[in-house]
């Protein structure tokens, strides 16, 4: 896709729904994350989409928010998917406990400025 306000609104809602995903998965909280090999994959999945996706976003967009840790959402997708045998469960449980909440409010606060 070439880059383009239309196209980074069209990555910020493909993140916002991997993230939705990413949630519903999770309802059931860490234990249930952590007993389910299903919803490990599951948001795993979800979250190496979501993060190629951000790689997408133009450098003005990711402006928009300054805040979020562009570089370090490109360097945790290197690791789901280069290192897919050494994924930490740990860290990919603080990702979806700690940081989507915040990646979420940002992707909203980006996506209503554009509107």
């Amino acid at each position: 896709m070439k880059p383009s306000l239309e196209a980074d609104l069209v990555y910020i809602a493909h993140m916002l729904e991997c993230i939705s995903r990413v949630n519903r998965y999770c309802e059931g909280g860490e234990s249930s994350f952590r007993q389910s090999c299903l919803i490990q994959d599951a948001v795993i999945r979800n979250l190496q989409t979501m993060a190629e996706a951000s790689q997408q976003l133009s450098e003005p967009t990711k402006g928009i928010a300054s805040d979020v840790p562009w570089r370090a959402i490109s360097g945790f997708r290197n690791i789901i998917v280069h290192d897919y045998l050494g994924v930490d469960l740990d860290m990919v449980w603080q990702v979806v406990a700690a940081d989507l909440p915040m990646l979420h409010a940002a992707l909203l606060r980006i996506r209503d400025s554009q509107i």
